[in-house]
């Protein structure tokens, strides 16, 4: 599942992915809250906690691939800064592998810094 999280400081978007990740969970849930800041001209500067996965879908997998070609493509410009949070250790150590296919500044966080997480992608750190 992935949820919006609203306890978010201003300008960010802030979502926690745990359990199993479906098709829908992209196509109804992140997609569009994305799009939407996008049309609106924002800047992006985003967090994602992952509790923990227990199953993505192989439908799931390509909306993600879609999606980053659509706005981390496409947008490239508009991306400032992404956080992951996560403890999953193979999470972190493949976020790091690949932080420079994401657009903007990326950064891993442990769980127990998300708050410090929430500061930094806002850029009050």
């Amino acid at each position: 599942m992935i949820e919006r999280m609203e306890d978010m400081p201003a300008g960010t978007i802030g979502f926690r992915v745990a359990g199993e990740v479906h098709k829908n969970d992209y196509t109804e849930v992140l997609a569009p809250v994305l799009h939407e800041a996008i049309e609106a001209g924002e800047q992006l500067r985003t967090l994602y906690l992952i509790e923990g996965l227990d199953e993505i879908e192989p439908a799931a997998l390509w909306e993600d691939a879609k999606l980053g070609v659509d706005l981390a493509v496409l947008n490239r410009g508009l991306w400032v800064r992404s956080a992951i949070v996560t403890d999953l250790d193979w999470m972190a150590r493949a976020t790091r592998l690949f932080a420079w296919m994401i657009p903007g500044e990326a950064r891993v966080f442990a769980v127990a810094e998300l708050e410090r997480a929430k500061e930094w992608v806002a850029g009050s750190r």
